[in-house]
């Protein structure tokens, strides 16, 4: 998968060392976003966050980075 960084907007591509995810051309930024490494949750989990103005608030904060 590829994906654009977070920090600088350039398109960044998986990296080919030990590391797992990918890693900015530019600014070296690495993520791991779109691999999902270290986020699943259970179903118990999500329910509790339905709830959660915090989360609300992230998730939303996030969004609408991603529209820009």
């Amino acid at each position: 998968m590829r994906c654009m960084c977070r920090e600088c907007g350039a398109y960044m591509v998986q990296a080919d060392d030990s590391k797992l995810g990918c890693i900015c051309p530019e600014c070296f930024n690495r993520c791991r976003d779109c691999l999902g490494t270290d986020s699943v949750m259970s179903r118990e989990q999500l329910k509790a966050l339905k709830d959660d103005p915090i989360a609300l608030a992230m998730f939303m904060a996030k969004h609408e980075k991603e529209e820009d």
